[in-house]
């Protein structure tokens, strides 16, 4: 049985077409890339304008594939959300955005199975700490001071839901 080709790429939600870097990818593959770019395509509808992390084995001899499809990067989310281009050059100085604590909730929610983190609570202080990076303030304020304020319960009603 031969061993199946794995190929890792990043592609844009939705948008695979039979284009570099699928085809020249998976031509020599002999499969069928169309089939291959719409299963593509179809799972990753949800994460338009993202770029998204696929994996597509094949097996030469079938040419049976299989698509799994990543989560979008943490910025992507954040970035997504808030309806910009990209974080910030100069986060201490330049912000570019705000998030509600739901958004930040919301994404917490799609990154948890790719965290280290154990608990929606430690889930969201990881997306605390991205928009630290990316010049994005939450609910009004630096993300270091919703962080102290999830360590000291203030928002422990939105992890209740759990």
């Amino acid at each position: 049985m031969a061993e199946k080709k794995i190929v890792e790429l990043l592609v844009s939600g939705g948008q695979a077409t039979a284009g570099p870097p699928l085809g020249p990818t998976l031509g020599p593959l002999g499969v069928n890339i169309m089939m291959i770019v719409n299963k593509i395509n179809e799972l990753t509808k949800d994460y338009a304008g993202m770029k998204v992390p696929v994996k597509v084995s094949v097996d030469p001899e079938t040419k049976e594939f299989e698509v799994n499809v990543g989560t979008p990067t943490m910025s992507a989310l954040i970035v997504s959300e808030l309806k910009i281009e990209k974080g910030s050059g100069t986060p201490s100085t330049q912000k570019v955005g705000n998030l509600t604590m739901e958004q930040v909730m919301r994404i917490a929610k799609i990154k948890r199975p790719e965290l280290l983190a154990k608990t929606l609570k430690a889930a969201a202080k990881e997306v605390l700490g991205s928009c630290v990076s990316m010049g994005v303030t939450v609910e009004g304020k630096d993300p270091r001071e919703v962080q102290r304020e999830i360590d000291e319960g203030k928002h422990d009603k939105l992890f209740s839901q759990e």
